[in-house]
């Protein structure tokens, strides 16, 4: 069977942008199905049955794949394989039943109306998806496309910016790119919004730092400043050192047990959009604040929920790496995150009691694991004079799954 499903790129040039393939896939299809606004640019070319995609979109999917063998058109903005449609259906269909036919992206617009390279601009989408994953991107010099989900975007945005000390950038306000009501407006992310701003728009943002931007340093290890806390979190030097043990890869899970203010799951999902962190708090106050924290620093695959270890593992998805911060007194604790872990998989545990030393000690031959004890000391005021204050000494237990 060939192709019977087109999937079809169009701007706000409409029909008129449309390639000889594209256009003879439209006025042939029996039912078109898309957007209330694609389905109007596309109206001069259609001749069969219409769609328009209902809430939620996956509801219409049934309605295509029962006219499998009949020409369909998908209808989508620019490339419906960027924050589009044509991932979702191509997870329904097998590639050849699929002819995807893409314009210019509305990035792809914006960068070449801006003179920007695309391969040096990060790309966020606020449709669907939390406008708090654009705080990691702030980093000074940095060039962001924000694809808006609608008219109040850009204030949400320049919000953001304002609040974290950015207020200095330049927006590049992009509006309905590529057809005859394109408009771009040029303010910094500090000044007034206008009160016109059409809800088909995209965001450019030249990111600068004032004296007191909080910009993310990019190793692991952030000051403790950055999180919200009642003094019970893995500390600076003790996170950093955590996060190089548990060595996060790109797509893993990470399971943080007595996550505290979240600090360690936090990190791990900063390291990479793909990662995802489970932290499990048994105090309601702690977890909230947790869960706060991740919200304010954009680490928006961070997830917490309140229990207690290890009955509150039982349906996380399986990780790929463990970190026991607190509960690790409890043998049972350790057990169940060893037997969760894949081959492969990292187990990290601190300790600054004995009683959870001992579990440690106990555990150490049998898993394999290697015990490393750090010690920190700060320099602070004694009377009119300084001196080395040590913190409680902390034991990093680390062992690693065999694969056999």
């Amino acid at each position: 069977m060939s192709a019977w499903l087109a999937i079809l790129g169009i701007n706000e040039d409409g029909v008129e942008g449309l390639g000889a393939i594209a256009r003879q896939r439209l006025a042939s299809a029996r039912l078109v199905v898309g957007g209330a606004r694609h389905l109007a640019l596309a109206a001069p070319l259609i001749t069969g049955e219409t769609l328009a995609w209902p809430r939620p979109m996956d509801a219409a999917y049934p309605a295509i794949l029962a006219r499998r063998g009949e020409p369909v058109v998908v209808l989508a903005s620019g490339d419906p394989y960027h924050y589009g449609v044509g991932a979702a259906l191509a997870a329904l269909l097998p590639g050849e039943d699929i002819l995807c036919l893409p314009q210019p992206s509305a990035v792809s617009l914006a960068c070449a109306r801006l003179g920007w390279p695309l391969a040096e601009v990060a790309v966020l989408s606020a449709c669907g998806r939390p406008l708090a994953a654009l705080r990691p991107l702030l980093q000074p010099g940095a060039r962001i496309v924000l694809l808006s989900a609608d008219q109040h975007t850009p204030a949400a945005a320049a919000a953001l910016l304002c609040r974290h000390g950015f207020g200095g950038s330049r927006l590049h306000l992009l509006e309905a790119l590529g057809g005859p009501r394109a408009r771009h407006r040029v303010l910094a992310a500090e000044a007034p919004l206008p009160d016109d701003i059409d809800p088909l728009n995209l965001l450019a943002i030249e990111v600068a730092s004032g004296p007191r931007a909080a910009v993310m340093p990019l190793a692991s290890g952030l000051a403790d400043g950055f999180f919200a806390h009642d003094g019970q979190f893995s500390r600076q030097e003790a996170r950093a050192l955590a996060l190089a043990a548990l060595a996060p890869r790109r797509g893993e899970v990470l399971w943080d047990i007595g996550c505290g203010a979240g600090s360690v799951a936090i990190e791990w999902a900063l390291r990479h959009p793909a990662n995802r962190a489970f932290g499990i708090e048994a105090r309601a106050d702690r977890a909230a604040r947790a869960a706060a924290n991740a919200e304010a620093l954009g680490a928006v695959q961070a997830r917490i929920s309140v229990g207690h270890a290890p009955a509150a593992l039982a349906d996380l998805p399986p990780p790929d790496a463990v970190f026991i911060g607190g509960g690790g007194h409890d043998p049972a604790v350790l057990a169940a995150s060893w037997a969760a872990l894949a081959p492969g998989g990292r187990l990290v545990a601190h300790a600054v009691t004995v009683e959870t030393e001992a579990v440690l000690l106990a555990a150490r031959a049998p898993l394999g694991a290697t015990l490393t004890r750090i010690a920190v000391q700060r320099l602070e005021p004694v009377g009119g004079l300084h001196g080395w204050r040590p913190a409680m000494p902390l034991t990093q237990f680390l062992a690693v799954k065999p694969y056999d």
